[in-house]
């Protein structure tokens, strides 16, 4: 599917399971986490969970490559309205924070999306705090 297109919501998925990748261990926190999102989030209202599949293979086969983060980044920049970027970051945030830690690759990679989405510093902490209340534990 490398040669294929994203539709924004397969952009929105891409971004997320590249994030629970980037550590290299995909946990079941994050899958949870894309699961329950891909379920309930009104952006995501008729679609086809089939294709989580083949997003997943796509971004994995991507990461694989040289540069293949830069491959997935255009993927979803092609898809994805710019009015979305922060969406994009929100939910990146919150499989981030699912395992209840950031590992400095997970941190590396939300700099990165930040930089490709041209998010507003003060935009990303309010995104960052609120992704790390919703995953407090008691």
């Amino acid at each position: 599917m490398t040669d294929a297109s994203f539709s924004a919501q397969d952009a929105l998925i891409a971004v997320m399971i590249t994030v629970s990748a980037s550590d290299a261990t995909i946990r079941t926190s994050e899958l949870l986490t894309i699961q329950s999102v891909v379920n309930h989030l009104p952006i995501f209202a008729g679609y086809d969970e089939d294709r989580l599949e083949t997003i997943a293979q796509t971004v994995f086969d991507l990461l694989e490559e040289e540069d293949g983060l830069d491959a997935i980044f255009g993927l979803v920049r092609e898809a994805l309205p710019m009015t979305h970027g922060e969406t994009a970051y929100a939910l990146a945030c919150d499989v981030a924070a699912a395992d209840g830690s950031l590992l400095q690759s997970e941190l590396q990679l939300l700099r990165e999306i930040r930089y490709e989405f041209d998010i507003d510093p003060l935009h990303a902490a309010a995104i960052e705090r609120g992704a790390r209340a919703r995953h407090m534990t008691l």
